[in-house]
């Protein structure tokens, strides 16, 4: 065997968290190859944000973080925090800005992280190389073979990088999982997240024509978690921000609430415009509220009154109110993994260390970033945890 196909520490996924861990590790001194099958590495940061990356957020906590273990985040996250992130991006010169919420994003393109990552590696002494199948792994007296589609590869330490199932279109699989269960580790089951409902028909027929229209809301779980963000109607059914964020919380058969005048009273409200224009129709005095379409579909189904303000009595009232402030959708299912952002579930945390990532009861074997089961908030979260949990790995292999 050639000393060529020997390293120190491999990697097998060039993305977010995989790329992470190899700068820091090769900043160690270690001898680091990064093995994926896909054509260009990091293909999920490139898409990402709009093709602007929302690399990180500025507001980073551990209470953003779906884990059955709630406090297995925060040892990486306290290590590598969204500001040594951000040091990063602003020692390579990359124009960033705050969209909302503490969510950064490139002036540019996502293609800057990328590139960033790039040399990150190349300083590093990291060698990167593409289109590489596994086909593979098997631990050894003295660390780990792979068979690949290159050839033969041994190493110390083993990096699972491999993501999750979200996008398969760009090469997401069960890899990881795979490999947790080989080795003996629990894998937790999986799902997808931050990722748009559908409907049931019933619903779909009766707002399928509000397509396009977006509006703010506070959405609400059967859970009790709940966020303000923004709504938007499709042809398959809702989703926006609010949608995506209230995804990772939903559970099939449950209903979802939308507050849809979030901040406003409205029955106070009411009384004031009702004295100003009584005989202004509840349909324009409403529509001042929310978009147009929306208020004439749901005078269209009957859900709310064809009045004016002053043919409406108290009750009526506050059961606009009530059903304004607690719209009410059962969502058929979600878009799957075809659309989802992340992917619940995963590797179990309580089989690794929160300081290292390492496995165990497999020493030298390492899950990085989203195999494992770790689900940030929309809004930069989930790559804060790839560079976190990268970071904690790269550290200790």
């Amino acid at each position: 065997m050639s000393a060529s196909q020997y390293h120190q520490v491999i990697i097998i996924g060039a993305g977010a968290a995989g790329l992470m861990c190899a700068l820091t590790a090769g900043y160690r001194g270690r001898d680091v190859l990064v093995l994926d099958n896909a054509k260009q590495l990091g293909r999920k940061i490139l898409i990402s944000g709009g093709g602007r990356c929302n690399f990180t957020n500025q507001q980073t906590l551990p209470s953003a973080y779906l884990c059955s273990n709630p406090h297995f985040v925060k040892s990486a996250l306290a290590r590598y925090t969204q500001w040594d992130f951000i040091g990063m991006v602003e020692r390579h010169g990359i124009a960033f800005h705050e969209k909302t919420l503490g969510q950064l994003f490139c002036d540019d393109s996502a293609k800057d992280i990328v590139q960033m990552l790039t040399t990150e590696c190349d300083w590093a002494g990291v060698k990167v190389q593409l289109r590489t199948e596994i086909t593979s792994v098997e631990k050894s007296d003295q660390g780990f073979v792979l068979a690949t589609s290159a050839g033969e590869y041994r190493c110390d330490s083993l990096v699972i990088a491999t993501g999750g199932l979200s996008m398969p279109k760009l090469g997401a699989t069960p890899f990881g999982y795979r490999i947790a269960q080989q080795f003996g580790l629990k894998v937790l089951p999986t799902s997808a997240g931050l990722v748009p409902f559908t409907l049931q028909p019933d619903d779909k027929e009766k707002f399928e024509c509000l397509a396009g229209i977006s509006l703010p809301v506070t959405v609400t779980a059967s859970c009790g978690q709940s966020f303000s963000e923004a709504l938007l109607f499709t042809h398959r059914g809702v989703s926006g921000p609010a949608v995506l964020q209230i995804s990772s919380f939903w559970k099939p058969g449950e209903s979802v609430s939308f507050d849809l005048l979030p901040g406003i009273d409205f029955v106070q409200w009411y009384k004031t415009i009702n004295a100003e224009s009584p005989k202004l129709s509840l349909k324009n005095a409403l529509s001042r509220l929310l978009p147009k379409r929306l208020v004439e579909r749901l005078i269209e189904l009957g859900d709310l009154p064809d009045k004016n303000l002053n043919q409406l009595g108290k009750t009526e009232v506050d059961s606009i109110a009530a059903y304004l402030g607690n719209w009410q959708l059962a969502p058929g299912g979600t878009e799957g993994y075809r659309t989802a952002e992340v992917t619940l579930g995963g590797v179990d945390t309580d089989e690794l260390s929160s300081k290292t990532m390492e496995a165990k009861r497999c020493p030298g074997l390492y899950f990085v970033g989203e195999v494992m089961d770790v689900t940030g908030w929309l809004g930069g979260y989930n790559f804060q945890w790839a560079w976190s949990s990268g970071f904690a790995a790269g550290e200790a292999v």
